[in-house]
Order: C-alpha cells, then structure tokens, then sequence
C-alpha cells in the first residue's frame, strides 16, 4: 500500500508521485478508492484502484542494489535479441517488455535498440520506443541514485558507446 507523497512507478508511464487516496463513485453506483497519480515529466494524472494495484502493475521505485543490476544489463551483449526479425515483430515484443513495468525489461529494450540504431535505421516506431524506453530508464534511475537526469543519461550513452 502507497501513502500520499510515495513515488511509484506505473508501467509504461514512469515514475509518479501519489497525490492522493480518493473515494469515487463509479459507474456501477458502487464506491472505490483509487490512487491519483501524478506522473513526472509528463504531468499525466492517472487514477489507478487500490484494489489492482498489484495487478496493474504499480511498484515502488528500484533501489540502488537493482540500479546496479540495471547497469550490469546494459552492459551485457550476449543476452541480445538482435535477430533477424521483421521491424514491426521486434516492436510488439519490444512493446510488450515496456509494458510489463519491469526496469530490468526495459534497460535491455533500450540497450537492444540504442546498439541496433548504430547497424541499421530504426522505424518511426521503433525510435519512439527508444526514447519511451530512455525516459522511463532515465528517470527512475535518477530517483534510485539520486542523480540529476543529465548525468543518467551519459552515463547511459557512454556504457553504450563501448
């Protein structure tokens, strides 16, 4: 259970702040209590049930022991799926890692098409999900080492560029 002012990472959205616990009525007449989310950087305001929290998928955010594993991914090749597949197959899986809210998921997302950038031209649909897969990775890994954005991200680009 979160309190007012937890951050939480909703997947496919990132890292947000709970802003409240609200009753609301819904459309069933029944009565619900929900988590008002906040989410950072983008602003987004997302009402998420107490009741599925788990099954949405909201977390706390990562420590700085799985921050450390999430570089360890990033800088790991031999776990690649850099295969052959069509552009749009490789999105739907790649679609589906971000999903699950897992930062150990996303970090390989990002790795795979930062380092399939460097080969080959990315699709418009797969240069959004690099960015998507940056931002997420960026800012949670901001808040779990207590960083400032900017710095992640070279440290990002420079275990990349190796």
């Amino acid at each position: 259970m979160f309190k007012i002012g937890d951050l939480a990472v909703y997947p496919g959205h990132g890292v947000g702040s709970i802003e409240s616990i609200e009753t609301r009525r819904i459309s069933s007449g029944a009565v619900q209590r929900f988590y008002i989310i906040k989410v950072l950087g983008s602003g987004a305001t997302i009402m998420v049930p107490l009741d599925n929290e788990k099954m949405v998928g909201l977390r706390k955010v990562i420590g700085k022991s799985a921050a450390s594993k999430v570089y360890q991914i990033l800088k790991e090749r031999s776990d690649m799926s850099l295969d052959k597949q069509t552009w749009n197959r490789r999105y739907r899986e790649y679609m589906e890692k971000v999903k699950t809210g897992c930062v150990m998921e996303v970090a390989r997302v990002f790795r795979d098409l930062y380092l399939l950038k460097a080969d080959k031209e990315l699709s418009f649909g797969e240069r959004r999900m690099l960015d998507t897969a940056r931002g997420l990775l960026v800012k949670e890994l901001s808040i779990a080492r207590k960083q400032a954005e900017n710095k992640i991200e070279a440290e990002l680009h420079k275990i990349l560029n190796v």
